[in-house]
């Protein structure tokens, strides 16, 4: 149509105006219409082209469709007056019009042999003169899931069974993996057989296969994904499995239903022996059963009160939930008047980073990547019953034993249950560690866990901390920045997928890091699935020597100052849970109570001989916070410091009493007494002197 433009009594000109031109001509000048048909100034109370927007009548939310099937996605909606429409894909407008088909009532888009790039929001827009409106859609594309990313593995084997584990589909077909197929199939007879299902019912990236089967039989074994869709193609196979009866029996696992006795005393059924750690907690102890001899560790809590009492059982209930071949087992617990004391697993290994310094074990990158398949299908699986860890660090990853490659994940007294609408926020970790939201003091989740890990598998290949600074605080500043970097002597013999892996876990952006599925699905950790390790250069443990004399333990006060500056670091100064405010403070009170701890002696003091004239060291090792005081004796009579005789204390809590220009009168029983408010500890030790 043609119009007449006239405004403030001038003729603007001839010109075509579409509709929706029209509308917002209007609308921008503030006009109205008169019965003449030429515009005029718009008067009050006048309502321009009456009419009712545009509204939606119970539109879908989203839509699911497998692939290869059709996809409709349809919207109604009224209005009073002419409509015009359109459907947006990724911020694209549709253009394909045959598959859409629109009215002044509904509008339809058509989506044929759908594939999972088709996948994504599907946005309508609806326009008539009085404005707009639009709704989006969300269509999901599911399809069975690709095989698993590698074949499995033998992860354990022992004279009854063997323990079989594999990486997760690197797709899950947009659908959450429910479960897998376990196949074997015989390979030592003279036909090979069938392949033959050993179970459908598996539920993680692990399976113990009982030995039903021929014990001296050879196998290969496969691995299918299972989604509500349906079920993957299988993944590769094993190589030949044989079990070899000598020197590979490792104690068998059979997870039960365990209790807390009430009516009990730990002592009435366990004989008590030698203490094997002290933490902030309490203390653990070796244990032996007195009926059947079982060894296992006992955890005895510290404290009477309510309050420590509540978190010793919050964590018994949390790991009564954890049953996993890469978890410390619980056995049970007993909670009586006098003390709480969890029952754990025995494991005979030692830590894993001490565990690779041992002449002849194979330190390269295939073993690193066993090592973190293990440590992720662990943490994979407390994820999955919305846990996360929060104290990943290498003393809490253990070998199961002085000989084999497995490890377990300990030490699940920091574990928190994730609730559903309701922010975690804990001001505790280590600061090498700790992920950058628990500095912050943000809502921490999952992803905190993934950051440690990044950090642990950093370690693990260069023997070099990424964010390790010169204190605390410059360690918490360099971990807040993020900025992780790979020194091109320390990653020489690493590969590039493996510097691609750890980026894409200590990212700032927690959304942006590798869940445990990822991880175990990502390049990296599937070329090297069936790499022997003696096949591939060994790397140089030197560098993680000095890492391990470095790194000893750290004293629970300087954790705390660690703790206290967080919240300096911190840039939130507002609002009801930043580090300034009372719910803060409180927290991190409540945390310094939680960590004192009476002294004890890490390292003790040694018996000595050396000749006249010489000079003798006694040196120990001391923990405790509050920080003891340090009282040296010689023979119960208090030690004067002098020339020839000083006392020197280190950072680590290491104590050496050093006596120059050894006389006679020096030998005798040296004492080392540390006290503080939460208790006092002494060790001793005979210093003779030669003539």
């Amino acid at each position: 149509p043609r119009f007449l433009f006239h405004f403030n009594g001038r003729i603007q000109g001839r010109s075509e105006v579409k509709p929706t031109s029209l509308v917002s001509f209007m609308q921008k000048k503030s006009v109205g219409i008169c019965s003449t048909g030429f515009f005029s100034p718009k008067p009050a109370g006048f309502c321009l082209l009456p009419g009712l927007a545009v509204k939606f009548v119970e539109p879908p939310e989203k839509l699911e469709v497998q692939v290869g099937e059709t996809a409709v996605l349809s919207c109604a909606f009224t209005s009073s007056e002419p409509v015009a429409s359109c459907w947006i894909h990724n911020k694209q407008q549709v253009e394909d019009r045959s598959s859409i088909t629109s009215d002044e009532k509904s509008s339809s888009l058509l989506i044929s042999d759908v594939r999972p790039e088709d996948a994504g929001n599907y946005t309508i827009v609806v326009r008539n003169r009085s404005g707009s409106a639009q709704h989006s859609i969300r269509l999901n594309v599911v399809d069975r899931p690709h095989p698993p990313a590698s074949c499995p593995f033998v992860s354990q084997l022992s004279s009854s069974s063997v323990e079989l584990s594999w990486s997760g589909p690197g797709y899950d077909g947009g659908s959450a993996i429910t479960g897998y197929v376990v196949e074997y199939r015989r390979v030592d007879a003279k036909e090979q057989g069938d392949w033959n299902e050993l179970t459908s019912q598996c539920k993680n990236t692990s399976y113990r296969v009982p030995l039903e089967l021929d014990p001296q039989g050879e196998y290969r074994f496969r691995v299918r994904a299972v989604n509500p869709v349906g079920i993957s193609d299988p993944s590769k196979e094993s190589d030949s499995i044989t079990v070899d009866n000598e020197g590979n029996d490792v104690q068998e696992e059979a997870y039960v239903d365990v209790f807390t006795n009430t009516a009990n005393s730990v002592k009435d059924h366990y004989d008590i022996l030698e203490r094997l750690g002290v933490g902030k907690f309490g203390q653990v102890f070796r244990l032996k059963h007195k009926k059947s001899g079982q060894v296992s560790a006992g955890k005895f809590f510290r404290g009477r009160g309510m309050k420590e009492r509540a978190a010793a059982r919050k964590e018994i209930e949390l790991m009564k939930e954890l049953h996993h071949p890469k978890l410390v087992q619980f056995l049970g617990a007993y909670d009586s008047r006098l003390e709480v004391v969890m029952i754990l697993e025995y494991i005979g290994g030692r830590e894993l980073f001490e565990r690779i310094m041992d002449d002849g074990f194979e330190y390269t990158e295939p073993t690193s990547v066993c090592y973190m398949r293990q440590i992720l299908e662990g943490i994979q699986y407390i994820h999955k019953k919305n846990i996360v860890h929060l104290d990943l660090k290498p003393e809490n990853i253990v070998c199961v034993n002085r000989k084999g490659t497995l490890v377990k994940i300990i030490d699940f007294g920091l574990a928190c249950k994730l609730e559903p609408g309701k922010a975690l926020m804990v001001m505790h970790g280590t600061p090498e560690f700790v992920a950058p939201e628990v500095i912050s003091y943000e809502p921490v989740g999952l992803a905190a866990d993934m950051w440690s890990i990044g950090v642990i598998c950093y370690i693990l290949l260069s023997g070099e901390s990424p964010f390790q600074g010169s204190s605390d605080a410059e360690t918490l500043a360099l971990v807040t920045e993020a900025q992780c970097e790979f020194d091109p002597e320390s990653f020489r013999d690493i590969t590039e997928g493996a510097k691609v892996f750890i980026r894409s876990l200590l990212q700032r952006d927690k959304r942006a890091r590798l869940t445990c599925e990822r991880a175990l699905a990502h390049p990296w950790m599937v070329s090297f699935a069936s790499v022997d390790p003696r096949t591939t250069k060994s790397l140089n443990k030197e560098k993680m020597r000095r890492f391990l004399a470095k790194r000893k333990w750290t004293k629970a006060g300087k954790a705390v100052l660690a703790l206290k500056r967080m919240t300096h670091l911190s840039s939130k100064s507002d609002g009801p849970d930043s580090p300034s405010s009372p719910k803060a403070e409180q927290a991190l009170q409540t945390l310094e109570q939680s960590l004192r701890t009476e002294p004890r002696f890490q390292q003790t003091l040694k018996d000595l001989s050396q000749p006249r004239g010489s000079t003798v060291r006694f040196f120990c090792t001391i923990y405790g916070y509050p920080d003891p005081d340090v009282v040296w004796l010689q023979d119960e009579e208090p030690v004067e410091e002098m020339e020839r005789l000083q006392v020197e204390y280190e950072e680590d809590g290491t104590c050496t009493l050093i006596i120059s220009d050894l006389r006679p009168e020096d030998s005798g029983m040296y004492t080392c007494c540390a006290s503080n408010s939460m208790g006092v500890a002494r060790c001793s030790a005979r210093l003779s002197v030669e003539l």
